[in-house]
């Protein structure tokens, strides 16, 4: 390479450069270490089109490479992290190009399924970052045997969408945007979970890619150790699942919600009686507790008793078939003992998944910075949201959530499959969701999270892998596992993956 085509390239760079130039402008790599590294980016998008592959390319040095590394992520507080080529895939042919290119280059491979993991563990230093975002068909739906096959980026929304004009429904995630390996590699909390059970429990096949670049189907009776490790291994998987074959359920006939607004000052008293009355309702009810920033409609009034702004939002949502029975569903939550304090009573009314949908989306709402650390306790309630009342309520973050949802049913904890890597449950899952906007309150916001995280870790059982912080706490990815499981997740990808081509969990992080 000659002088002349070296100082144009780092000319080139220097003018684009952004997080990915983070290595040089921090004086970790000068400009010509910069260059070879861009070099080397554009040989290997030769060598992968020379060999067939039909995706999009997108190397370091590309005007695009910060969209395709960053653009999609749901998280705004950006790692400064970044592959050296992200391809693009648009079919199996092509996955399995990177993966036998990836191997015969001893490189590295993340892959990136669509989900929030807040955390961000698709973005690695170095190696190849493997994009699915173009694999978005409901490949089909067989209504008469409730099975469906779907690509890996088909979201909540979307599946429920298709499945619901049909009669039928699937154990779908809350948020809307959540694709379908974001949500299912993790384990799946689902919507009427209580009755359908997570996600993963109705994933009958699955199609994959082994770091061998071997097409295969694994199922309860074939390939059994990836049907096992890709139902909750989130970012352990060592594959890239294509399609899942999928167990559909009759969508119900109808589903009655309520919601209540009750004072901040009411937090530790509801959530005691959140914590007494789930078990006592029927499974097919999802009940929930949101400690949040008040509506505008009642800032005024929680700022006069010495709440700030903040309120608490009780829910419950009967999944069944007719009026009659989501009333009697309902009605032990509407005779709440507390509900003179009610600012707000909305009883069983009639609503359907886009609608609950759109509820959730509002809580979770897009473009923020955050983190997160979803938990699992089989404590009472009243012991997590004690030691954080006045931590919450302090806080000046409008869109900071902290929620819990309890668990349901006369059998509690809930099951998980015993087929599978997902393990971790509880009587109640949720935690802090903390979100914010600008930089500049990084560190703030970051802090009362750890802090928040810190006052209720006595009452933690467990973590849920694709919404904790397995980075920056390398500890949480044991506590998403129950007995052995994480244990054999090691021996898996040892025995599948001997070469290390997919990135474990705490490597290519630095």
């Amino acid at each position: 390479m000659s002088n002349d085509r070296s100082l144009s390239r780092r000319s080139l760079l220097k003018k684009s450069l952004t997080i990915t130039g983070g290595l040089m402008a921090s004086g970790l790599l000068d400009p010509l270490a910069w260059a070879r590294l861009v070099e080397i980016s554009e040989q290997r998008s030769a060598a992968l089109k020379k060999m067939g592959f039909k995706g999009t390319v997108v190397k370091r040095g590309d005007k695009t490479f910060d969209s395709y590394v960053y653009g999609e992520l749901w998280n705004k507080l950006h790692p400064e992290r970044s592959p050296d080529i992200v391809c693009v895939v648009e079919s199996d042919d092509d996955v399995i190009t990177c993966i036998k290119f990836a191997s015969a280059n001893k490189i590295k491979v993340a892959v990136r399924g669509g989900g929030h993991n807040w955390c961000q563990p698709s973005v690695r230093q170095g190696g190849m970052l493997i994009d699915l975002s173009r694999l978005t068909r409901v490949v089909s739906i067989d209504k008469d045997n409730k099975k469906a096959i779907v690509e890996p980026i088909v979201s909540n929304r979307e599946m429920q969408k298709a499945l619901n004009a049909l009669g039928l429904s699937y154990p779908t995630g809350h948020c809307p945007q959540v694709k379908m390996s974001g949500y299912l590699l993790s384990g799946g909390m689902a919507w009427n979970h209580g009755v359908w059970g997570p996600g993963v429990g109705s994933i009958e096949a699955i199609d994959l890619v082994t770091a061998e670049g071997k097409l295969i189907k694994a199922s309860a009776t074939e390939n059994q150790d990836f049907f096992w490790a890709c139902r909750g291994a989130g970012p352990a998987t060592f594959c890239v699942v294509l399609r899942y074959h999928l167990k559909l359920y009759d969508l119900p006939k109808y589903i009655g919600s309520s919601a209540y607004y009750f004072p901040y000052s009411q937090l530790l008293a509801l959530s005691d009686w959140v914590s007494q009355t789930a078990p006592k309702l029927p499974a097919n009810v999802e009940f929930s507790i949101f400690a949040i920033t008040a509506p505008d409609k009642y800032k005024e009034q929680c700022a006069a008793d010495g709440s700030k702004d903040k309120i608490v939002l009780v829910t419950a949502v009967s999944f069944t078939d007719t009026r009659e029975q989501a009333l009697k569903d309902l009605d032990l939550v509407d005779k709440c003992p507390l509900m003179d304090h009610a600012l707000e009573r909305n009883f069983c009314a009639e609503t359907n998944f886009e609608k609950l949908f759109d509820a959730s989306g509002a809580l979770w709402p897009e473009n923020l910075r955050c983190k997160v650390d979803a938990i699992f306790s089989e404590s009472n309630l009243q012991k997590l949201y004690g030691p954080v009342k006045d931590h919450f309520r302090d806080f000046e973050s409008p869109q900071t959530v902290l929620m819990f949802a309890a668990f349901t049913g006369p059998d509690l904890p809930l099951k998980t499959p015993a087929d599978a890597a997902f393990s971790m449950t509880g009587n109640f899952y949720g935690g802090p969701w903390t979100m914010w906007q600008e930089a500049k309150d990084d560190s703030r916001s970051i802090a009362w999270h750890e802090k928040c995280i810190q006052l209720m870790s006595p009452e933690i059982c467990g973590h849920y892998v694709s919404e904790t912080d397995t980075i920056d706490h390398a500890d949480y990815n044991k506590k998403a596992y129950k007995g052995k499981n994480f244990e054999r997740l090691a021996v898996l990808r040892k025995k599948h993956d001997p070469q290390g081509l997919f990135f474990d969990w705490h490597e290519g992080l630095s």
